[in-house]
């Protein structure tokens, strides 16, 4: 702990920038390495417990959508187990609508991200890193091979083993292809050959994970922030965020809005800053309808939701998920029938197919919704869509049902009205 707390020391108390341009740098070792790249390896070296105690002071939650924290998760996998290996995945799926904050990291620093990872995989003793990665990213899956490849020829990945006190082996895995795929199980499940069906918990990754042995999962967003935390401590970290939010969020911005893009910004920043200011306001100077918070598979916030701070405490007291950090802005004049029926749509083509009561009732809701768009819908297709939301969460085995569910549901609630009329 001591010689950690002497280097942060060392080091410029500068903001954190994931996407400063000094940062987008590509694959580009030697400049990354010029800009400080490899000096909180370094650091993380010398004390791995301390790693642990300064991401637990940060407050670093899973950025993968679930705000996990992720000294928890790693917590899980500490004790030692006779497995001959331990896994540390970092879930680069990104696949949900709205959601494009971690195909640019792996763009545009993917050396920052696979220290991140290294740091991580030294914290719980994983000797396995495995990035899995959508297969549609061309771009990032050629930066993060040529960056793979440089690290395994380069004196950091040779430090690390050393601590580790056993060679570390980072792997790239490209995904599925499958929406599906980017729940943690089913990632575990295709690095191992198969189709990517979500698993039954218990047990869970830490215990019994790829292959069986222990294995934590993060975000690619996740690992990002971590050397920064290593350089400059938990409690900088945690400064940096607004209200109950911690450090810095990437936020993907889509929809209505003048100036669509990823914005880092404090975590706790205001949707109406985010919107209005970031994003330049919506098109055409719209009134604001709706916006999908961390994608379409979560309740819907309206305007009077425009001060919510965008933390994971915040957004889940107004009835939401920050997820993600996908923001989808919607004005007024569209429909939110026919957004919302495409929105279903991608459901039901995602489902896997394990679970019918998922693979038969998101079918069922995307053909009602369908009809009600087009004109062609009954009082009696809206009855049967109210009882399927009542009916179908907690049956499927991951999140896909539950999501959908919410999609529609938040949409009855709050716009019923136009559900009604567009009924035959």
């Amino acid at each position: 702990m001591e010689s950690l707390k002497s280097d942060m020391n060392n080091i410029e108390k500068t903001p954190l920038v994931l996407l400063h341009p000094v940062q987008r740098i590509g694959v580009d070792m030697a400049r990354w390495r010029k800009s400080g790249g490899g000096e909180a390896l370094a650091i993380a070296a010398k004390d791995l417990g301390a790693v642990r105690e300064e991401v637990k002071k940060a407050d670093l939650r899973g950025l993968g959508g679930s705000g996990f924290p992720v000294w928890r998760k790693w917590e899980m996998a500490l004790p030692e187990q006779p497995k001959p290996d331990k896994y540390l995945v970092v879930n680069g799926n990104e696949d949900e609508p709205g959601t494009f904050k971690d195909r640019l990291l792996l763009e545009e620093t993917p050396h920052q991200v696979i220290e991140g990872a290294v740091i991580a995989a030294l914290a719980i003793g994983a000797n396995r890193v495995v990035f899995y990665t959508n297969p549609d990213m061309k771009r990032s899956l050629a930066s993060m091979r040529m960056a793979i490849e440089q690290w395994q020829a380069s004196d950091l990945l040779a430090l690390a083993s050393g601590a580790l006190g056993k060679p570390l082996v980072i792997e790239l895995c490209p995904g599925s292809g499958h929406y599906i795929g980017g729940e943690e199980t089913a990632a575990m499940e295709w690095i191992e050959g198969r189709f990517p069906f979500p698993r039954g918990k218990p047990p869970y990754p830490a215990q019994a994970g790829v292959y069986g042995n222990p294995t934590v999962i993060n975000n690619v967003e996740t690992m990002a922030h971590i050397s920064h935390i290593v350089k400059r401590g938990g409690d900088w970290f945690k400064s940096l965020g607004k209200n109950s939010g911690s450090g810095t969020k990437l936020y993907s911005l889509s929809g209505d809005v003048l100036h669509p893009g990823v914005f880092e910004l404090p975590m706790g920043t205001s949707l109406r800053e985010l919107i209005y200011v970031h994003g330049g306001g919506l098109l055409s100077g719209k009134p604001l309808k709706a916006v999908f918070t961390g994608g379409p598979s979560s309740n819907m916030l309206t305007p009077v939701d425009l001060d919510v701070a965008l933390d994971f405490e915040s957004v889940r007291a107004r009835g939401s998920s920050l997820g993600t950090g996908a923001m989808i802005v919607v004005s007024e004049g569209t429909g939110i029938v026919k957004r919302v029926a495409e929105y279903m749509r991608f459901f039901a083509h995602s489902s896997c197919g394990q679970c019918n009561s998922c693979k038969v009732g998101t079918a069922t809701m995307s053909r009602l919704l369908d009809r009600i768009d087009t004109g062609e819908g009954t009082a009696a297709d809206l009855t049967t869509l109210k009882n399927l939301c009542t009916m179908l969460p907690g049956s499927g085995r991951c999140h896909l049902v539950n999501g959908a569910v919410l999609l529609l549901d938040s949409a009855f609630r709050h716009f019923h009205d136009e559900f009604k009329q567009a009924l035959r």
